[in-house]
């Protein structure tokens, strides 16, 4: 495919490991850049990355693998960025190569907490990165069954139709199937807000509750996400599709949803910190409670479920308490 446009990708996670695996069924080259110059080499002698996804095994002549951000940014037409979202300002600070006409896509699920933005809204008001220029991509889709190669559905947010195609095609393979929306923030606030609604069903899970509670939180989660959604970007969406309803259930369901653990965790009594030490991933729902929590301020969202979360993670509030008078609250 040597007419095909040329891709990086930014991160050294399972999420990142996963997407350099779906690029690499369709491309000769993919630059990928990491911070973990050991987890290189690594990969450059054993042909998997050590501490993600380990086995996955790549062909090392189709990776182009630095630890120089900008090296691989010089490299690509599209750049994928796949870091949680609160360490991309420290790496976009390693950055002094332009973003000018390159496309930008965010695999991130979460809100940057500098400016309490979306993934793509900071990277067109911050970077001056044209709405055409990015793209967003979302599940239903868990790095731990693609590295399995199991049936996997993407949803690719672009505006740009032509743009969409091409990572389409760069990223679909016999198991990798992807939609193509052009509800970029929809999808944005979507993949940000489920994983909140994974720790909470964590928590609940952690505190005891069973299937049938657990049936009518998704089923409330999913109708707060609508009303939510509604007031910080209005356009016609069914939430019912993958991106918005499929993820959340993944997210809230699935052993791998890193988000569900931690809640889980918390759940059974563990502390904020705890639980995080104890974790070797990072669970974006965390910081994606706060930012929420406080746009919904402004916006005034009927969001329960939300405000539970919060209490327990920010302001100490006991889960089990906070939990019996949120099942009050819920129908």
């Amino acid at each position: 495919m040597n007419d095909y446009p040329k891709f990086a990708v930014i991160g050294g996670g399972s999420w990142a490991t996963a997407i350099v695996k779906m690029l690499s069924e369709n491309l000769q080259q993919v630059a990928w850049y990491m911070r973990n110059e050991m987890a290189i080499e690594e990969i450059k002698v054993n042909c998997h990355n050590p501490n993600y996804l380990s086995s996955v095994e790549f062909d090392i002549n189709q990776l182009l693998l630095t630890s120089d951000i900008n090296k691989a940014v010089s490299y690509a037409d599209y750049v994928i960025f796949a870091i949680p979202s609160a360490f991309l300002n420290v790496e976009m600070e390693r950055l002094y190569v332009s973003l000018e006409n390159k496309v930008v896509i965010s695999a991130i699920k979460g809100i940057i907490p500098e400016t309490s933005l979306i993934v793509g809204e900071h990277f067109h008001k911050i970077y001056n990165i044209p709405y055409d220029d990015i793209a967003v991509i979302t599940g239903p889709c868990h790095a731990e069954e693609v590295a399995l190669e199991r049936l996997s559905y993407l949803t690719l947010a672009c505006t740009d139709k032509e743009k969409a195609k091409v990572i389409d095609k760069c990223l679909s393979s016999h198991y990798i199937k992807v939609k193509i929306t052009d509800d970029i923030v929809g999808t944005e606030y979507a993949a940000m807000l489920k994983n909140i609604y994974a720790i909470a069903c964590g928590m609940a899970h952690g505190l005891g509750y069973g299937d049938n509670f657990q049936a009518l939180l998704m089923s409330n989660a999913i109708r707060e996400m609508k009303k939510f959604i509604k007031k910080v970007h209005h356009m016609k969406r069914n939430i019912n599709n993958s991106a918005y309803l499929g993820d959340l259930l993944v997210t809230g369901y699935s052993l791998f949803s890193r988000n569900r653990m931690f809640g889980n965790m918390i759940g059974k009594g563990y502390t904020v910190k705890s639980a995080q030490m104890e974790m070797s991933m990072i669970a974006e729902g965390y910081y994606a409670t706060k930012s929420a929590y406080e746009l919904n301020l402004k916006h005034g969202a009927k969001t329960p479920i939300i405000n539970a979360v919060y209490d327990i993670l920010y302001n100490g509030k006991d889960p089990k308490k906070t939990f019996r008078k949120l099942t009050e609250k819920l129908d």
